[in-house]
């Protein structure tokens, strides 16, 4: 392959990625930000509301740990191509389904499904994108990829605000088998490629992650370290109304919006990280920054007593911004592993850590019923800000590591 087709080729790997991210960011978001008025005309009482979004948005996450394992290992043994592939699909026509349920059970069966299926598109992605770019210019392509990506919940809000819960579900489906005509020209990693003709070489054995402790301590920490980030969105965010409820806020705080500016914010944040990472030449201080500024962000919010609905939308942005570490947390796991688990550690650590929602709002439940939603909150999150800390410490620098090498 010469250089000017090198080079295309990692320009659609780039665009495809990033638009793969997209629909999966609108779909996995879509829940929270129509969950009151879908469960709403579902027949869900006003005080179940969080309960029972509770259980769906865990139902989804579940999901995704199930996807995560599933197509991770794909990934590894039957190619980045076909995961990125097989999961929109997947996720694509899951949407389209969630449009027409008619009872709970039915929406919490589908999310699932969904899940499943929106678990496998970012590892992929990420995983060709690092593979295929220069280890010098790496960070640039993932940051494309998050920063694109994440704008999918913008998207979202943007079109729940205008359609029907219903409709936003089937222009999420409808997104994901457009994209799918992109697949034509793409060319599959030169590095998978290496692994496939050599057959002594273990491609894809999840176990493997867990038969050396060293690999083992290394694949938790790259999982822990990302806890914050769906704490301040899966909570925080996403219960906005409850919480500016007990802030005495001036008015109702709209998930919605809340949602649509924290990602606006995250995808800011990831574009700094990004460049960040590229400039100091160390993707372990960026993580630093970005995780103390999550935790200084969280304690505004808070202790945000008479919140203004503009001030939550500030406050959004700020905790957007602060934990806009995405593609930095997920350029960090695939640096962190050979070739032939490169793609299982990609896709499973990012759904493993959106699957530990299911921990964190459990543990904000069991909190907020003995200390209340404020205090209950707080303690969430400085465990979940301690551990990242934590996970972070262990962790080598991986920025220009060479990739190509494998994992015995």
């Amino acid at each position: 392959m010469n250089q000017q087709t090198k080079n295309k080729n990692i320009i659609l790997i780039i665009l495809v990625a990033s638009l793969g991210y997209f629909v999966d960011i609108y779909d996995l978001i879509l829940f929270s930000v129509v969950r009151v008025q879908s469960l709403k005309d579902l027949g869900v009482a006003e005080e179940d509301m969080l309960s029972i979004g509770a259980t769906i948005i865990n139902s989804q996450m579940f999901g995704m740990l199930v996807g995560g394992i599933l197509w991770g290992v794909l990934g590894d043994k039957r190619g980045r191509l076909s995961v990125l592939f097989g999961s929109i699909i997947t996720y694509s026509l899951a949407n389209i389904a969630n449009g027409f349920v008619t009872t709970v059970d039915q929406y919490t069966i589908i999310r699932f499904i969904a899940g499943v299926g929106l678990a496998g598109e970012l590892g992929a992605g990420i995983t060709l994108v690092a593979e295929t770019m220069s280890k010098k210019n790496r960070g640039y392509g993932t940051m494309i990829v998050a920063c694109v990506g994440l704008l999918g919940a913008v998207m979202a809000a943007l079109i729940s605000a205008r359609y029907t819960w219903q409709t936003s579900y089937f222009i999420g489906g409808g997104m994901g088998l457009v994209l799918l005509s992109l697949r034509i020209g793409l060319v599959e990693s030169g590095m998978f490629k290496e692994t496939t003709e050599n057959e002594n070489v273990q491609r894809g054995n999840f176990f493997m992650l867990f038969n050396k402790w060293s690999r083992l301590k290394k694949y938790l920490c790259c999982i822990l370290i990302g806890l914050p980030l769906w704490y301040v969105v899966g909570v925080l965010i996403t219960f906005s109304p409850e919480f500016g409820r007990a802030l005495n806020a001036t008015g109702v705080l709209d998930a919605g919006k809340g949602i649509m500016y924290c990602y606006i914010g995250i995808s800011i944040g990831d574009v700094v990280a990004g460049l960040l990472s590229q400039l100091l030449k160390s993707r372990r201080k960026v993580m630093l920054i970005f995780l103390l500024l999550t935790a200084v962000s969280v304690g505004i919010y808070l202790y945000a007593f008479g919140l203004t609905p503009q001030g939550f939308i500030l406050l959004s942005l700020l905790l957007g911004f602060a934990s806009g570490y995405w593609a930095t947390f997920v350029t960090i796991a695939a640096e962190q592993f050979g070739t032939n688990l490169r793609a299982t550690v990609t896709t499973t650590v990012p759904n493993f850590i959106r699957g530990s929602l299911i921990a964190i709002t459990t543990g904000f439940q069991f909190f907020k019923d003995k200390l209340g939603i404020l205090e209950g909150a707080a303690v969430v999150g400085a465990i979940c800000i301690v551990i990242s800390l934590f996970a972070l410490s262990q962790l080598k620098e991986t920025f220009s590591k060479d990739l190509d090498y494998v994992e015995h």
